[in-house]
Protein backbone atom coordinates (compact mmCIF):
# COMPACT_ATOMS: atom_id res chain seq x y z
CA UNK A 1 0.00 0.00 0.00
CA UNK A 2 1.73 2.97 -1.03
CA UNK A 3 0.24 6.38 -1.49
CA UNK A 4 2.25 8.12 -3.68
CA UNK A 5 5.30 6.37 -5.61
CA UNK A 6 7.82 8.11 -8.48
CA UNK A 7 7.72 5.82 -11.88
CA UNK A 8 10.47 8.10 -13.41
CA UNK A 9 8.04 9.74 -16.52
CA UNK A 10 4.79 9.73 -13.69
CA UNK A 11 3.75 10.00 -10.46
CA UNK A 12 1.57 7.05 -8.98
CA UNK A 13 -1.24 8.47 -6.90
CA UNK A 14 -3.51 6.23 -4.74
CA UNK A 15 -6.90 7.79 -5.28
CA UNK A 16 -7.77 7.75 -1.31
CA UNK A 17 -11.40 9.44 -2.39
CA UNK A 18 -12.41 5.66 -3.49
CA UNK A 19 -11.03 4.11 -0.26
CA UNK A 20 -11.96 1.33 1.07
CA UNK A 21 -14.69 -0.17 -1.65
CA UNK A 22 -11.86 0.44 -4.68
CA UNK A 23 -7.94 0.80 -5.15
CA UNK A 24 -7.03 2.38 -8.00
CA UNK A 25 -4.09 4.27 -8.94
CA UNK A 26 -3.88 7.61 -10.75
CA UNK A 27 -0.99 8.10 -13.50
CA UNK A 28 -0.13 12.20 -13.19
CA UNK A 29 1.67 13.03 -16.36
CA UNK A 30 1.62 16.62 -15.81
CA UNK A 31 1.51 18.87 -12.83
CA UNK A 32 -2.67 19.70 -13.82
CA UNK A 33 -2.70 16.54 -13.06
CA UNK A 34 -1.23 15.99 -9.66
CA UNK A 35 -3.19 19.94 -8.64
CA UNK A 36 -6.12 18.59 -9.40
CA UNK A 37 -5.37 15.38 -7.22
CA UNK A 38 -4.00 17.53 -4.21
CA UNK A 39 -7.45 19.62 -4.11
CA UNK A 40 -10.02 17.00 -4.65
CA UNK A 41 -8.17 14.68 -1.47
CA UNK A 42 -7.35 12.20 -4.15
CA UNK A 43 -3.82 12.34 -2.40
CA UNK A 44 -4.03 14.08 1.23
CA UNK A 45 -2.11 14.70 4.74
CA UNK A 46 0.31 17.26 4.89
CA UNK A 47 3.45 15.42 4.10
CA UNK A 48 2.11 13.58 1.51
CA UNK A 49 0.91 16.69 -0.88
CA UNK A 50 4.30 18.08 0.26
CA UNK A 51 6.13 15.28 -1.69
CA UNK A 52 3.30 15.12 -4.57
CA UNK A 53 4.02 19.13 -5.29
CA UNK A 54 7.44 18.22 -5.39
CA UNK A 55 7.64 15.93 -8.16
CA UNK A 56 4.14 18.06 -9.55
CA UNK A 57 7.22 20.41 -10.00
CA UNK A 58 9.44 18.15 -11.91
CA UNK A 59 6.43 17.54 -14.30
CA UNK A 60 5.97 21.12 -14.81
CA UNK A 61 9.24 22.60 -15.17
CA UNK A 62 10.56 19.29 -17.69
CA UNK A 63 6.91 20.61 -19.51
CA UNK A 64 8.62 24.40 -19.66
CA UNK A 65 11.81 23.36 -20.74
CA UNK A 66 10.76 21.58 -23.95
CA UNK A 67 8.56 24.54 -24.98
CA UNK A 68 10.79 26.40 -24.21
CA UNK A 69 9.37 28.98 -22.03
CA UNK A 70 12.04 28.22 -18.27
CA UNK A 71 11.16 31.71 -17.58
CA UNK A 72 11.57 32.98 -13.98
CA UNK A 73 7.81 34.06 -14.48
CA UNK A 74 6.24 31.19 -15.97
CA UNK A 75 8.33 29.26 -13.28
CA UNK A 76 6.93 31.40 -10.65
CA UNK A 77 3.10 31.04 -11.37
CA UNK A 78 3.56 27.03 -11.85
CA UNK A 79 4.60 27.23 -7.79
CA UNK A 80 1.80 29.49 -7.22
CA UNK A 81 -0.60 27.27 -8.94
CA UNK A 82 0.60 23.93 -6.76
CA UNK A 83 0.52 26.14 -3.43
CA UNK A 84 -2.63 27.57 -3.57
CA UNK A 85 -4.41 24.05 -4.36
CA UNK A 86 -4.61 23.24 -0.58
CA UNK A 87 -3.65 26.86 1.43
CA UNK A 88 -3.51 25.43 5.37
CA UNK A 89 -1.00 22.89 4.78
CA UNK A 90 2.13 24.05 5.55
CA UNK A 91 4.31 21.27 4.27
CA UNK A 92 3.25 21.90 0.27
CA UNK A 93 4.39 25.19 0.41
CA UNK A 94 8.05 24.21 2.35
CA UNK A 95 8.46 21.29 -0.42
CA UNK A 96 7.64 23.92 -3.61
CA UNK A 97 9.99 26.19 -2.04
CA UNK A 98 12.78 23.75 -1.95
CA UNK A 99 12.08 23.08 -5.32
CA UNK A 100 12.38 26.78 -6.35
CA UNK A 101 15.86 26.51 -4.69
CA UNK A 102 17.10 23.78 -6.74
CA UNK A 103 15.91 25.92 -9.83
CA UNK A 104 17.76 28.85 -8.85
CA UNK A 105 20.78 27.04 -8.45
CA UNK A 106 21.09 25.30 -11.01
CA UNK A 107 18.24 26.91 -13.78
CA UNK A 108 21.77 27.21 -16.57
CA UNK A 109 22.50 23.70 -15.87
CA UNK A 110 22.32 21.40 -18.45
CA UNK A 111 20.87 18.26 -15.32
CA UNK A 112 18.67 20.52 -14.27
CA UNK A 113 15.73 18.12 -14.58
CA UNK A 114 17.78 15.45 -12.96
CA UNK A 115 18.31 17.78 -10.02
CA UNK A 116 14.79 18.13 -9.61
CA UNK A 117 14.16 14.51 -9.60
CA UNK A 118 16.93 13.93 -7.33
CA UNK A 119 15.51 16.23 -4.90
CA UNK A 120 11.42 15.57 -5.03
CA UNK A 121 13.22 12.03 -4.40
CA UNK A 122 15.17 13.19 -1.63
CA UNK A 123 11.98 14.52 -0.12
CA UNK A 124 10.06 11.43 -0.48
CA UNK A 125 12.72 9.60 1.73
CA UNK A 126 13.35 12.03 4.10
CA UNK A 127 9.43 11.50 4.81
CA UNK A 128 10.02 7.92 5.22
CA UNK A 129 13.02 8.24 7.83
CA UNK A 130 11.52 10.82 9.96
CA UNK A 131 8.10 9.15 10.21
CA UNK A 132 10.49 6.19 11.73
CA UNK A 133 12.30 8.16 14.08
CA UNK A 134 9.37 10.26 14.96
CA UNK A 135 7.87 7.16 15.69
CA UNK A 136 10.26 6.11 18.20
CA UNK A 137 10.12 8.75 20.39
CA UNK A 138 6.45 8.89 20.45
CA UNK A 139 6.32 5.33 21.94
CA UNK A 140 8.71 6.41 24.69
CA UNK A 141 5.49 7.85 26.09
CA UNK A 142 3.92 4.44 26.56
CA UNK A 143 4.85 1.90 28.86
CA UNK A 144 2.23 -0.26 29.30
CA UNK A 145 -1.24 -0.66 26.93
CA UNK A 146 -2.94 1.96 26.46
CA UNK A 147 -5.55 3.05 24.45
CA UNK A 148 -5.32 5.47 21.98
CA UNK A 149 -8.19 7.69 20.08
CA UNK A 150 -6.91 9.59 16.77
CA UNK A 151 -8.94 11.82 14.79
CA UNK A 152 -9.12 12.05 10.52
CA UNK A 153 -5.98 10.25 8.99
CA UNK A 154 -2.57 10.74 9.49
CA UNK A 155 -0.79 7.20 8.57
CA UNK A 156 0.60 5.77 5.51
CA UNK A 157 -1.52 7.38 3.21
CA UNK A 158 -1.32 10.76 4.37
CA UNK A 159 2.83 10.19 4.29
CA UNK A 160 5.27 8.60 2.00
CA UNK A 161 5.36 5.35 3.87
CA UNK A 162 4.68 4.58 8.23
CA UNK A 163 2.83 7.85 9.11
CA UNK A 164 2.86 10.35 11.88
CA UNK A 165 0.21 10.00 14.65
CA UNK A 166 -0.68 6.41 13.01
CA UNK A 167 3.14 6.05 12.66
CA UNK A 168 3.31 6.67 16.58
CA UNK A 169 0.83 4.37 17.30
CA UNK A 170 1.95 1.82 14.61
CA UNK A 171 5.61 1.22 16.40
CA UNK A 172 3.79 1.48 19.96
CA UNK A 173 1.92 -1.78 18.73
CA UNK A 174 4.87 -3.44 17.91
CA UNK A 175 6.27 -3.11 21.72
CA UNK A 176 2.76 -4.05 23.03
CA UNK A 177 1.66 -1.07 24.26
CA UNK A 178 -1.79 -0.35 22.55
CA UNK A 179 -4.60 -2.27 23.50
CA UNK A 180 -6.98 -0.39 21.11
CA UNK A 181 -7.30 2.32 18.94
CA UNK A 182 -10.71 4.67 18.96
CA UNK A 183 -10.91 6.31 15.47
CA UNK A 184 -13.13 9.18 14.49
CA UNK A 185 -15.15 8.64 11.74
CA UNK A 186 -13.99 12.14 11.09
CA UNK A 187 -17.32 14.45 9.03
CA UNK A 188 -17.41 15.53 6.37
CA UNK A 189 -15.35 13.05 4.04
CA UNK A 190 -14.86 10.47 6.32
CA UNK A 191 -11.00 10.31 6.83
CA UNK A 192 -11.39 8.10 9.76
CA UNK A 193 -13.85 5.44 8.96
CA UNK A 194 -12.69 5.08 5.05
CA UNK A 195 -8.60 5.17 5.85
CA UNK A 196 -7.81 5.02 9.47
CA UNK A 197 -9.78 2.55 9.96
CA UNK A 198 -8.33 0.26 6.91
CA UNK A 199 -5.26 1.17 7.63
CA UNK A 200 -5.23 -0.46 11.00
CA UNK A 201 -7.41 -3.36 10.04
CA UNK A 202 -5.22 -4.10 7.15
CA UNK A 203 -2.23 -3.74 10.29
CA UNK A 204 -4.47 -5.94 12.63
CA UNK A 205 -4.42 -3.64 15.06
CA UNK A 206 -7.09 -3.50 17.41
CA UNK A 207 -9.50 -0.40 16.11
CA UNK A 208 -12.96 0.52 17.36
CA UNK A 209 -14.72 3.75 14.92
CA UNK A 210 -17.24 6.09 16.51
CA UNK A 211 -18.81 8.96 15.35
CA UNK A 212 -17.01 12.48 15.90
CA UNK A 213 -19.27 12.93 18.72
CA UNK A 214 -18.96 9.89 20.65
CA UNK A 215 -15.52 11.29 21.29
CA UNK A 216 -16.51 13.07 24.55
CA UNK A 217 -18.96 9.90 25.97
CA UNK A 218 -15.55 7.18 25.38
CA UNK A 219 -13.51 9.40 27.46
CA UNK A 220 -16.09 9.98 30.62
CA UNK A 221 -16.50 6.09 30.42
CA UNK A 222 -12.57 5.72 30.37
CA UNK A 223 -12.14 3.40 27.68
CA UNK A 224 -9.35 6.34 26.16
CA UNK A 225 -6.21 7.41 27.92
CA UNK A 226 -4.44 8.96 25.20
CA UNK A 227 -4.72 10.89 22.08
CA UNK A 228 -2.68 11.17 19.30
CA UNK A 229 -3.34 13.40 16.25
CA UNK A 230 -1.60 14.84 12.92
CA UNK A 231 -1.01 18.15 12.24
CA UNK A 232 -1.02 20.39 9.24
CA UNK A 233 0.70 23.51 9.90
CA UNK A 234 2.35 24.32 13.86
CA UNK A 235 3.58 28.29 14.47
CA UNK A 236 5.84 29.17 16.70
CA UNK A 237 3.80 29.40 20.11
CA UNK A 238 2.84 25.63 19.46
CA UNK A 239 -0.62 26.23 18.06
CA UNK A 240 -1.81 23.46 16.00
CA UNK A 241 -4.06 23.21 13.04
CA UNK A 242 -5.39 19.98 11.66
CA UNK A 243 -8.35 18.58 10.32
CA UNK A 244 -11.83 19.78 11.57
CA UNK A 245 -13.27 18.53 14.61
CA UNK A 246 -9.42 18.17 16.28
CA UNK A 247 -10.12 21.60 18.36
CA UNK A 248 -13.18 19.70 19.81
CA UNK A 249 -11.02 16.34 20.58
CA UNK A 250 -8.39 18.55 22.44
CA UNK A 251 -10.95 20.17 24.65
CA UNK A 252 -12.58 17.05 25.54
CA UNK A 253 -9.40 15.26 26.53
CA UNK A 254 -8.50 18.59 29.11
CA UNK A 255 -11.94 18.24 30.38
CA UNK A 256 -11.11 14.77 30.99
CA UNK A 257 -7.33 14.61 32.11
CA UNK A 258 -6.03 12.66 28.77
CA UNK A 259 -2.93 13.23 27.73
CA UNK A 260 -3.78 15.26 24.00
CA UNK A 261 -0.42 14.52 21.76
CA UNK A 262 0.52 15.72 18.20
CA UNK A 263 2.94 13.88 15.85
CA UNK A 264 4.38 16.37 13.29
CA UNK A 265 7.48 16.62 11.70
CA UNK A 266 10.00 19.79 11.42
CA UNK A 267 8.93 20.40 7.99
CA UNK A 268 5.10 21.05 9.41
CA UNK A 269 6.50 24.01 11.57
CA UNK A 270 5.39 27.46 10.19
CA UNK A 271 8.27 29.82 11.75
CA UNK A 272 7.16 32.90 10.59
CA UNK A 273 3.75 32.42 12.39
CA UNK A 274 3.44 33.59 16.03
CA UNK A 275 0.31 32.23 16.59
CA UNK A 276 -2.61 30.00 14.90
CA UNK A 277 -4.88 33.40 14.01
CA UNK A 278 -2.35 33.72 11.68
CA UNK A 279 -3.58 30.84 9.67
CA UNK A 280 -4.99 30.60 6.80
CA UNK A 281 -7.97 28.33 6.76
CA UNK A 282 -9.46 26.38 3.78
CA UNK A 283 -12.65 26.41 3.33
CA UNK A 284 -14.34 23.40 0.67
CA UNK A 285 -17.72 23.34 -1.22
CA UNK A 286 -20.77 22.96 0.53
CA UNK A 287 -21.53 19.58 -1.11
CA UNK A 288 -19.08 17.94 0.85
CA UNK A 289 -21.74 18.36 3.76
CA UNK A 290 -24.77 17.95 2.18
CA UNK A 291 -24.34 15.20 0.17
CA UNK A 292 -23.14 11.84 1.69
CA UNK A 293 -21.84 9.15 -0.86
CA UNK A 294 -23.87 11.16 -3.87
CA UNK A 295 -27.06 11.19 -1.57
CA UNK A 296 -28.45 14.59 -0.55
CA UNK A 297 -28.67 14.55 3.30
CA UNK A 298 -29.53 18.16 3.29
CA UNK A 299 -32.57 20.63 2.48
CA UNK A 300 -31.96 22.08 -1.00
CA UNK A 301 -29.84 25.19 -0.80
CA UNK A 302 -29.43 25.31 2.82
CA UNK A 303 -26.47 27.75 3.85
CA UNK A 304 -23.16 25.59 4.87
CA UNK A 305 -19.80 26.57 6.78
CA UNK A 306 -17.51 24.04 5.52
CA UNK A 307 -13.51 25.07 6.98
CA UNK A 308 -11.07 21.60 6.44
CA UNK A 309 -9.44 22.60 9.76
CA UNK A 310 -9.60 23.97 12.70
CA UNK A 311 -6.81 25.28 15.47
CA UNK A 312 -6.05 23.89 18.42
CA UNK A 313 -4.21 26.27 21.07
CA UNK A 314 -0.54 25.17 22.49
CA UNK A 315 -3.12 25.44 25.86
CA UNK A 316 -4.48 22.06 25.54
CA UNK A 317 -1.28 20.28 23.87
CA UNK A 318 0.54 17.73 26.36
CA UNK A 319 3.69 17.05 23.79
CA UNK A 320 4.49 17.61 20.20
CA UNK A 321 5.98 14.76 19.04
CA UNK A 322 8.66 15.11 16.11
CA UNK A 323 11.69 13.37 15.19
CA UNK A 324 13.69 15.27 17.48
CA UNK A 325 12.07 14.25 20.51
CA UNK A 326 8.72 15.63 22.10
CA UNK A 327 8.41 18.79 22.66
CA UNK A 328 6.98 20.12 25.95
CA UNK A 329 5.54 23.90 27.22
CA UNK A 330 6.84 26.76 27.23
CA UNK A 331 6.41 25.87 23.37
CA UNK A 332 7.78 29.01 22.41
CA UNK A 333 11.27 28.02 24.09
CA UNK A 334 10.98 24.11 22.53
CA UNK A 335 10.71 25.39 19.42
CA UNK A 336 12.88 27.92 18.98
CA UNK A 337 15.59 25.31 19.62
CA UNK A 338 13.53 23.18 17.23
CA UNK A 339 14.13 26.47 14.90
CA UNK A 340 17.89 26.40 15.49
CA UNK A 341 17.94 22.40 14.59
CA UNK A 342 16.68 23.46 11.11
CA UNK A 343 19.23 26.54 10.89
CA UNK A 344 22.27 23.96 11.42
CA UNK A 345 20.67 21.49 8.35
Amino acid sequence: MQAISWKGSYLSLLNQTLLPNKVEYIQCRDYRTVAKAIKNLEVRGAPAIGAAAAFAMVLGIRELAVRPELTDEKISVLAKELKKTRPTAINLAWAVDRMLGVVQRYKQDSDLLDKLEQEALLIAEEDKQVNYRLAQYGAQLFTQPTAILTHCNSGTLATVDYGTALGVIRRTWSEGNVSRVFADETRPLLQGSRLTAWELMQDHIPVTLITDSMAGWVMKQRMVQAVIVGADRITSNGDVANKIGTYSVAILAKEHNIPFYVAAPLSTFDFSMRSGDEIPIEERKPEEITFLSGVCVAPDGVPVFNPAFDVTPNSLITGIITEYGVLRTPYEISIEKLKAKKGDM
